[in-house]
């Protein structure tokens, strides 16, 4: 009988936990190298685990897992768990932020399909919400958006009409919608940004630094931005409404 091959030390975020048994939990992962994979944590639960506190979301660990059988099967074994540190959990609205897009990575990123250039994205926004963060958490959130339809190829070039691919004029508004890309904005749209701030984007997405340059990119223009990219993520995710976006319309509403 073979050995259970074996992932060593791999950067990980645990962005998703659910019970497993009665002592046991199973994780959904974000790995740098493996991508999206499922894990179960066997005896997590139990009050001497080394795993109990370790396993938080919005914590950076470094992750050792076996593969079950021949590694096609869904859920592989967690073999060891250790925190990176570099930052305490986020709390508040951060936290409430930082869970949202933990619910967009389940819903949007496959399995084992790796996306290291975003998973060091996302990094990057969570020591964000995890730090004093001031005016930065909108421009954060949305840099991340942009960068995640980027890279799973659900976002169209911002730098042309999607349908005719007529260049932009960066004096006349466009909008952002679900099924027909970028188009010149009508009265009856509730965002819509300038040709030349989608071409700013555009260059931001395309510069080899995309995630520094895209949050700087994102800051003057986050407000227009959101209902523009909050329209396009909840169509790609289908029904229900995203968990955290309900909540934070009932919190709206108190």
């Amino acid at each position: 009988m073979a050995a259970a091959k074996r992932i060593s030390e791999e950067p990980a975020f645990v962005l998703h936990s659910y019970d497993w048994s009665e002592s046991s939990l199973i994780l959904e992962v974000l790995c740098r190298r493996q991508g999206r994979v499922a894990l179960v944590a066997k005896g997590a639960k139990k009050p001497t685990s080394n795993f109990r506190p370790v396993l938080l979301p919005l914590q950076p660990l470094l992750v050792t897992y076996t593969l079950a059988g021949d590694g096609s099967a869904d859920i592989h074994t967690l073999k060891g768990a250790e925190w990176v540190g570099g930052h305490v959990m986020p709390t508040g609205d951060a936290l409430l932020s930082g869970m949202y897009l933990n619910e967009l990575l389940l819903r949007l990123l496959a399995r084992a399909d790796p996306h290291p250039a975003l998973f060091d994205a996302y990094a990057g926004v969570v020591r964000v919400l995890a730090s004093e963060h001031g005016d930065a958490l909108e421009p954060v959130l949305r840099s991340f958006e942009l960068l995640l339809l980027r890279e799973i190829g659900l976002l169209p070039g911002l730098d042309a009409q999607t349908m005719t691919l007529e260049a932009l004029l960066p004096a006349t508004r466009y909008t952002l919608v679900p099924e027909g890309g970028l188009r010149a904005s009508s009265a009856a749209d509730r965002a819509g940004l300038l040709g030349g701030q989608w071409q700013m984007l555009q260059r931001a997405l395309d510069d080899t630094s995309s995630y520094t340059a895209t949050l700087r990119a994102c800051a003057p223009v986050a407000a227009e931005l959101k209902p523009q990219l909050r329209t396009l993520l909840q169509y790609h995710c289908g029904s229900p409404l995203l968990r955290t976006r309900q909540l934070m319309i009932d919190l709206q509403a108190l």
